[in-house]
């Protein structure tokens, strides 16, 4: 399938560090992911309540790990390939609901305390007449170029607080009519999402009642997210699936300003050390975290600055600078990043629909040009020498993060795919 391995690159991240080594202690702490953690179960019955879809699950958002047996483009290589399904996570349909939930339901604790609004000690007791009187003072304001915006726009209008989300010009038209319908306040950009950010975080200071979620900044999002890694190691051994030095363990995940995926491999350092080897995947005209490796001595450089326009259909992988933060935590843990051109986003959500019956967005689509990069490319084969890999690739397990699309309307997405199956028949007579 040689289609699928063209404009693949890969930037190693020269700073990797083995966990003996003792990673630097920035931002985020492992007290700080497990009461991340504690605070996900502990509100799962309200969560329950307030959303139907979630009663099977008893109010915990998690998605399934799917095996891709029928993927024709990884048939050559060695291991077993799976697909994580947060495309398919409740409530938001996106990797971000974790994080996003999870720092909206932190607000609510901090104003639960402020305002003795669970005297039960229940997390039910937010649903009383004056929880929610005290709660509807109170606003979230959120920039997003779409995914974000959904989770943290959806549970705040569902606890009864104002959300307003500020979208910047990449952003989907069915995003903002689906938070819209959802009494959520959208107000639209032509900037793109620095911009958009930029203009609620400021918004957002002049008002007391009125937090900002700092998708750049915010260190309750990333302990969110990084709940993900224990979840996934309890997934693992579910399926008795090992992860060790002759087992090792591949995550491919999409990235845009790289919260999301920084947090998820925090978690995952956390939990398999060594043995899990984490790459980030963004588009070519838009991979903000690879330029900002490539120039660590310019902290928040922008893709503007080596003459990428920011144009992809990958909505959510539209970003022009790296977090810091993230950039800051992924230094020592990150493996590198996979940089992939824009064609392979429609051919992979063409390719995985048909073949696996899945159906995501493009920005999750990237996940599945992981592979390749370090199957066929030197700089793969490169690592796979450093940590004397090569030998265990037969035993390997190949994860690729989707992180979203399930809420994407039909029309939106056979339009996507009829691209993409274009792009596809072309390359096979090429």
């Amino acid at each position: 399938m040689s289609d699928l391995r063209l404009s693949i690159n890969l930037v190693l991240n020269e700073e990797l560090q083995s966990v003996n080594e003792n990673y630097p202690t920035n931002s985020i702490t492992t007290t700080m992911v497990q009461t991340a953690a504690e605070r996900l179960e502990r509100f799962a019955p309200l969560l329950a309540y307030l959303f139907p879809e979630l009663e099977k699950s008893q109010g915990i958002i998690e998605s399934e790990l799917i095996p891709l047996n029928h993927f024709k483009a990884y048939e050559s290589l060695n291991g077993r390939f799976w697909l994580k399904g947060d495309h398919d996570l409740a409530v938001a349909g996106s990797v971000k609901a974790r994080g996003g939930i999870h720092e909206v339901l932190e607000i609510v604790d901090e104003l639960s305390d402020k305002y003795y609004l669970m005297p039960n000690n229940s997390v039910i007791d937010l649903l009383s007449e004056r929880a929610l009187e005290v709660l509807g003072k109170y606003q979230v304001t959120v920039g997003s170029t779409g995914n974000l915006g959904m989770s943290v726009g959806i549970i705040a209008a569902a606890l009864g607080m104002r959300a307003t989300v500020h979208m910047s010009t990449e952003a989907k038209e069915w995003k903002k009519q689906r938070l819209r319908e959802r009494g959520v306040t959208v107000i639209e950009h032509e900037g793109d999402y620095s911009q958009a950010v930029e203009i609620g975080r400021e918004e957002s200071l002049s008002d007391a009642f009125n937090h900002f979620v700092d998708d750049e900044h915010s260190i309750s999002l990333f302990c969110g997210y990084a709940v993900a890694g224990r979840r996934l190691k309890a997934q693992l051994a579910e399926r008795q699936i090992k992860v060790d030095a002759e087992h090792p363990l591949f995550v491919y995940i999409p990235c845009g300003v790289g919260g999301a995926p920084g947090g998820i491999t925090y978690g995952l350092k956390e939990e398999f050390g060594d043995d899990v080897h984490v790459f980030f995947v963004e588009p070519e005209d838009s991979c903000c975290f690879a330029v900002q490796l490539q120039h660590l001595d310019r902290p928040a450089i922008s893709i503007y600055d080596v003459g990428q326009t920011n144009q992809t259909e990958a909505d959510g992988l539209a970003v022009p600078v790296a977090s810091q933060l993230a950039i800051k935590e992924m230094r020592p843990r990150l493996s590198g990043v996979v940089v992939i051109g824009e064609d392979n986003l429609l051919r992979n959500l063409y390719l995985l629909k048909e073949q696996e019956n899945i159906q995501i967005e493009p920005s999750a689509a990237a996940s599945l040009s992981g592979p390749q990069a370090i199957f066929d490319n030197a700089a793969g084969q490169q690592y796979l020498q450093k940590h004397g890999l090569t030998e265990h690739m037969a035993k390997a397990n190949h994860i690729m993060w989707a992180t979203g699309g399930s809420f994407m309307p039909d029309a939106e997405y056979k339009t996507f795919w009829k691209r993409g199956k274009s792009l596809y028949k072309s390359s096979q007579t090429e």
